[in-house]
Formats: C-alpha cells, sequence, structure tokens
C-alpha cells in the first residue's frame, strides 16, 4: 500500500452546525448526493467553512452511507449523531428546510465524520 494525499474537499456549513461539528459532538454531515460528492470516500478530508468568513474546520472522512432520504438516514445514524441539540423531528424539520424534495430525492448521504485537530 502506498500513502498517497487525502483529497480535500471544502463544503460551506451553517453556523449553528460548524459550532457542533467544530467542538466535536455532531458525528455525521448530512448531504444530498450531489454529482460532486457521489465519489466521496472513507479518507477524505472536509474543510468546513461558514460562508464568508474565513473559519474552517477540517475532518476526517470514516465512512459515506448513501441512503433513499432523510427519515431513512436519520433512522439509520441515530438522530443525536446528526444534531445532539435537536430531537428527530426538528432535525428533519431543518434538513427539508435546507434541501426541498428535488433535492432530497437525489439521495442522502450520511457522512461519519472525526474532528481533526490543528
Amino acid at each position: 500500500m502506498t500513502d498517497t494525499a487525502a483529497r480535500v474537499r471544502e463544503l460551506n456549513l451553517y453556523r449553528r452546525y460548524f459550532d457542533l461539528v467544530a467542538s466535536g459532538r455532531k458525528t455525521t454531515e448530512v448531504r444530498v448526493k450531489y454529482d460532486h460528492l457521489a465519489d466521496l470516500a472513507a479518507g477524505d478530508v472536509i474543510r468546513f467553512r461558514i460562508k464568508g468568513t474565513d473559519e474552517t474546520c477540517d475532518v476526517h472522512v470514516r465512512q459515506v452511507t448513501e441512503y433513499a432520504d432523510f427519515e431513512a438516514l436519520l433512522d439509520g445514524e441515530g438522530p443525536a449523531n446528526v444534531n445532539p441539540t435537536a430531537t428527530r423531528e426538528e432535525q428533519l424539520a431543518n434538513i427539508r428546510t435546507i434541501y426541498p424534495p428535488e433535492k432530497e430525492a437525489l439521495g442522502a448521504l450520511a457522512i461519519k465524520i472525526e474532528l481533526l485537530t490543528p
């Protein structure tokens, strides 16, 4: 096996979720399966950025699991891993505010992450 540099992806994140990731409390990120994320894999690094700022935090991708929709994702991953400060119902409503039905129809990705210390 050869050592290769991890791929680094930059993704924007809302402040409330960024703070949970940066504290290590959020261990599963939810995204829609857009084309640019279709090849995201364990070993990659995601650099989360609060849009319009220089504030970033890096995480290591441990696993990526695809689900048909957000309900299946929350049931499969456990809501506390996605957002330990909100109920399952609140999370579902929040996620669907970010991603409308036509986006959810693309598929949902559960990205298990581990905070990297600088």
